[in-house]
């Protein structure tokens, strides 16, 4: 299961999702950065940062 924290993006948040894979996982962040945080573009740059922070909930 592979876990992201939105808090290692944005400090203090509380969002987090797990999902089988990556693309879920980066699927639902763009979706909470868009509803959540007010994002209306969502940049390259952005989905990279989301992507670094993806870990596996092992690690976690």
């Amino acid at each position: 299961m592979r876990l992201f924290e939105c808090g290692t993006l944005v400090p203090g948040c509380e969002w987090h999702t797990r999902a089988d894979n990556d693309a879920e996982i980066v699927r639902r962040a763009v979706e909470h950065m868009r509803e959540t945080h007010g994002e209306t573009i969502i940049r390259e740059n952005m989905v990279d940062n989301i992507k670094a922070r993806i870990v596996d909930e092992q690690a976690a």
